[in-house]
């Protein structure tokens, strides 16, 4: 019998692996098992994430095995997200030393690892925020061209470092996130859409053709508030590169949660973050991706009741939403927060949270990197 039970692991795990596929035909079998494993579990729950969780909190930084959402409630984030925007600088370089070792410890405990980039402007050197045009000046032709391939090659150089041993680390990446809005310099009004579907493909086909990167799951993240709900689905696909060169089909919402620049009533903003997760669900699901609310939050959680009211009960309660995972923001200190730590208001409601079924944290998942075994504990 065990022998039978066995083969049907086996033969199950094929057959979701043939099902669900990368863009990179070459990646590793841990990264495509990993992508197979967040299709699954979004069927299941919802993984709950955190920017930066082992390397700072609340009051404290660099602290072996201290996490703000461990402290309240005993359990790492199953998601973990980094950034490297400052690769190379000496300003972030406490931060950049341990990054490899907490991207490294994460795996080993099962947890998943995701990176953004919010990476200078490569025509001013300025910070990513400067919205100086800049996209055609990088792209193949342009003056900043070899500039730009440095930096990818400090991406690449980092994201090959990522390691256990000889096996290389499953990274979800999302570069050039929220470009439809206009604060980045790759965003809309800054940088035209043919532009940046352009930038969005050499920058995928650099990294796994020319730099043989083969670890990379790829997250494209418009942002909620610069899409019109009366016709989400191509709202969100403003600047898609297609489905030949996005993995995961992610989201930022913030808009939706209880910022208080939104001025719709609390049940409408319910409405409207239900809505948008549907529709990233749906195409999906038509797509044959992964869906993510790839971040979201309040900040200072100044909601008692958010991770309950605001994220959990709309989602059980619509079951043709899912979503792999949820991440929010980092806690850089008492004034600019997304998850409580110890003594804050909303840590009660965290723990109820936590020991919701529903919500997925590390210590609840387990196979995540293993075909066709059991995700849950």
């Amino acid at each position: 019998m065990k022998v039978i039970l066995i083969c049907l692991a086996l033969v199950s795990g094929s057959l979701l692996l043939s099902a669900q596929e990368l863009i990179d035909k070459r990646a590793t079998e841990q990264t495509k098992t990993l992508y197979v494993n967040l299709k699954r579990i979004s069927s299941q729950g919802i993984l709950f994430g955190h920017q930066d969780s082992d390397a700072y909190g609340v009051r404290w930084k660099g602290q072996q095995g201290r996490s703000d959402v461990k402290d309240v409630c005993g359990q790492y984030p199953a998601i973990h997200g980094w950034d490297i925007g400052n690769l190379g600088k000496k300003s972030d370089a406490p931060y950049q030393n341990k990054l490899h070792e907490w991207i490294r410890n994460v795996y080993k405990r099962g947890g998943i690892n995701t990176i953004s980039w919010h990476v200078d402007n490569p025509v001013t050197r300025r910070n990513a925020w400067d919205t100086v045009q800049a996209v055609s000046e990088i792209l193949p032709g342009g003056k900043e061209h070899a500039y730009f391939l440095t930096q990818l090659d400090a991406v690449a150089d980092f994201l090959k470092n990522c390691k256990d041993g000889t096996i290389d680390i499953p990274i979800i990446f999302r570069p050039y996130h929220e470009h439809n809005g206009s604060w980045f310099w790759w965003g809309k009004g800054v940088c035209s859409e043919k532009d940046y579907i352009a930038l969005w493909k050499f920058t995928v086909t650099y990294l796994r053709d020319k730099k043989n990167l083969h670890n990379i799951i790829y997250a494209f993240s418009p942002d909620r508030s610069r899409m019109k709900l009366e016709d989400a689905q191509k709202s969100y696909l403003y600047a898609y590169p297609g489905d030949e060169y996005v993995d995961l089909l992610g989201l930022d919402d913030y808009m939706d949660v209880g910022v208080t620049w939104n001025r719709k009533s609390i049940s409408e903003q319910q409405q409207d973050f239900v809505t948008v997760m549907r529709t990233i669900s749906t195409l999906a699901k038509e797509k044959n991706k992964v869906a993510a609310l790839t971040e979201t939050g309040l900040e200072g959680v100044t909601n008692s009741q958010w991770f309950t009211q605001v994220i959990l009960n709309p989602l059980k309660a619509n079951s043709d939403i899912q979503v792999a995972y949820f991440m929010v923001w980092r806690n850089a200190s008492d004034k600019h927060h997304y998850a409580p730590y110890t003594g804050h208001a909303s840590a009660k409601d965290f723990v109820t949270f936590f020991e919701d079924k529903y919500s997925l944290f590390e210590g609840d998942i387990q196979n995540m990197y293993l075909p066709g075994k059991p995700l849950l504990k």
